[in-house]
This record gives structure tokens, sequence and C-alpha cells, in this order.
């Protein structure tokens, strides 16, 4: 997993609430247990007619948004069906940073085991990002994991909170299978005492 420390961005607005997963990617991309290619499912209902055209006045499809890493959204992101495919395709498209006033919980716990740091935020604080992302080309954020800092265009800089076990994760690049690997050292010594303790086993 890719570690998450420090990210500068574009930050796309997507000002709703209740954002459900199969909103993030429709039940069709679901046939596929492969984490790359679902990026082109990401909002397809909003992005794309039914002729698979382009919608021009959704916010990914606008140019200053194309290559937005940061997603600036309502309350309640990601509820719905427990669906891991959601954060696979936020990934896939290059979002590495959802921030909202609340998260659905299975959604919330998904990004951090796939590299997507979720932030919560006041409502106060979520309409000034908002605004921030609403400059287009200009609407570019830095989220600092180590300091907990966002870091708007004007220099305003808001605070949040995150798990230190999770923030340690993050930085590190670990999902549970890392957070596994760095204990194999007391593994493998684990199973060499078993093995002389109990050879039948």
């Amino acid at each position: 997993m890719q570690p998450f420390t420090k990210l500068t961005g574009v930050a796309a607005p997507l000002p709703l609430v209740n954002i459900d997963t199969d909103m993030i990617i429709p039940k069709q991309y679901l046939k596929t247990i492969k984490r790359t290619g679902l990026g082109q499912g990401l909002f397809a209902e909003m992005r794309f007619d039914e002729n698979g055209r382009e919608k021009e006045d959704f916010v990914l499809n606008k140019p200053a948004y194309r290559n937005a890493e940061i997603l600036v959204a309502g309350e309640n992101f990601g509820c719905g069906s427990s669906r891991e495919h959601a954060p696979w395709a936020l990934l896939d498209f290059g979002i590495r940073c959802v921030i909202a006033t609340s998260f659905a919980d299975i959604f919330y716990n998904n990004c951090f085991q796939n590299g997507i740091l979720p932030i919560r935020v006041t409502p106060e604080q979520l309409e000034k990002l908002m605004d921030d992302a609403e400059r287009g080309a200009n609407a570019r954020l830095t989220v600092d994991l180590e300091a907990q800092t966002i870091s708007g265009p004007d220099g305003g800089t808001i605070q949040f909170d995150v798990d230190p076990y999770r923030k340690h994760c993050l930085l590190n690049g670990l999902d549970a299978i890392g957070l596994t690997l760095e204990k194999t050292p007391k593994i493998v010594d684990y199973e060499a005492r078993i093995g002389e303790a109990r050879p039948w086993a």
C-alpha cells in the first residue's frame, strides 16, 4: 500500500449529502476483484449519459478537476452497501483524500485499508473548504497527515483528528498484510519454539 504523508493537490467540490457506494461505483462494475481499472466507473451514472458520453456539468469532467486528488463532499459519505470497490474506484481515479462532515463506518474503515485518508471536519470547516475547492484550477489544498492539518490556497489552516493507529498505518503504507509482515521475526521465532516444544505438531 502506498504511504500517505503529505498531499498537495486539486480539491474537487461535491456538495451532496448521502453519497452512497452505488453512486461511487455502480453495481455493474462489481464483477471484478481487481483493484485497477475501476476509476473509469467512478461516479459513472453522474459522469456519463446513457450513451457513455461525458456530462460536461459533472465536476470531475471539468478541465480544472480532471486530475483532482482530494474530494470535498457533504455528510454521510460512503453510506449504503459495504462494497470495497468504492475506495478502490476512488484510488484508481487518483483520489487519495476525502473530506466530509461524516462517513459511513464501513466505508471509513475501508479507506484506511486502501491508502485513502478520510477526514472528518465541522460544518463550518467544510463550508470554508468547499469554497476553496470551488476555485477551479486554483483549488489546491495541502493535507499533512503527520501534522494533521489541511492548508488552503489562502494560507488558512484547519486541524483534524485521526486515530493514532490508523495514522501510523497510513504514514507507513501498512494494510492488514503489511502489519502482519512487520511481525515476521516474532512469528518465525514463535514457530521455531513451538516446533521444538511440540515436534509432533
